[in-house]
């Protein structure tokens, strides 16, 4: 298992780095809107569809992003939208984890899948939109989320006594969450400590509103990554799977990497769009 994460994580950054770092934006845009469609194929698996649904909905949700993307463009921004999308996941995280996984399957299928391919859709609108600001400014976000995630699982295998949602994932603990918002809070700091607070990332931009404000708006995007990797948690106990697929061997599906992305990027691009 670990010889094919390495493997995959390798192959996988051999693909994805150049196209990050390339001067220009669309081909990491391309790639990323690649692994979307697998994301959205993923989705209509893990809610029961039949595996050519599946298929076609995640390459109708390709299709909807090119379409916006050639029309569109994906330089303007959006404030309503990450407004509209941001306001869609608080509810959902509020709803969904006070429901918990029994609750899932009341929903309407049709529902649960329109939602999830919309906020699938909106997270690559918001990535794509990220690039088209910095390559900084899109590090700065995935960095919140990665240190999030590896300051809760260290923190919570060191602390964690009191679970946050054991009949969803047993082994998040608060613990892990209060460490999560401490490592994003020094990366923080750390970031413009070094950088200064320019509007090039995330952390610039928060603390030219204050500290205050940038405290509040970290706090809320940290606790959004914890909601979303719990969301797809419950998705995936309520189809009885361990994955949302084996697309990337040894790490799982494209969800499974990119779930406490999910909601955190429109919200970022939200904060952003603050003044």
């Amino acid at each position: 298992m670990l010889k094919q994460r390495v493997i995959t994580a390798v192959l996988l950054l051999a693909v994805l780095l150049p196209a990050l770092f390339y001067p220009s934006p669309e081909p990491f845009c391309a790639l990323a809107l690649v692994m979307i469609v697998g994301g959205g194929w993923e989705w209509g698996r893990l809610n029961g569809c039949r595996s050519y649904v599946a298929l076609a909905g995640g390459l109708a949700l390709g299709g909807v992003l090119v379409a916006l993307w050639w029309q569109v463009g994906l330089v303007s921004s959006q404030p309503w939208l990450w407004a509209v999308v941001s306001a869609v996941w608080l509810v959902m995280a509020v709803v969904l984890l006070r429901r918990g996984v029994s609750g899932w399957a009341g929903i309407p299928r049709a529902l649960r899948l329109l939602a999830g391919w919309v906020l699938i859709g909106a997270a690559w609108w918001a990535m794509a939109q990220a690039r088209y600001l910095g390559i900084e400014m899109l590090l700065s976000i995935f960095l919140l989320v990665w240190v999030a995630d590896i300051a809760a699982y260290f923190g919570g295998k060191a602390f964690g006594r009191r679970k946050l949602a054991p009949q969803i994932s047993p082994g998040k603990s608060w613990a892990g969450v209060y460490s999560g918002v401490l490592g994003v809070l020094g990366l923080a700091v750390g970031w413009v400590a070094l950088r200064g607070a320019v509007p090039e990332h995330l952390y610039g931009h928060l603390w030219s509103l204050g500290w205050s404000v940038a405290a509040l708006a970290l706090l809320v995007l940290t606790g959004m990554s914890v909601a979303g990797d719990l969301i797809e948690s419950l998705v995936k106990r309520s189809a009885g799977m361990k994955d949302s697929s084996g697309l990337l061997p040894g790490h799982g599906g494209v969800l499974d990497r990119v779930d406490a992305l999910l909601p955190v990027l429109p919200m970022a691009m939200l904060v952003l769009s603050w003044h």
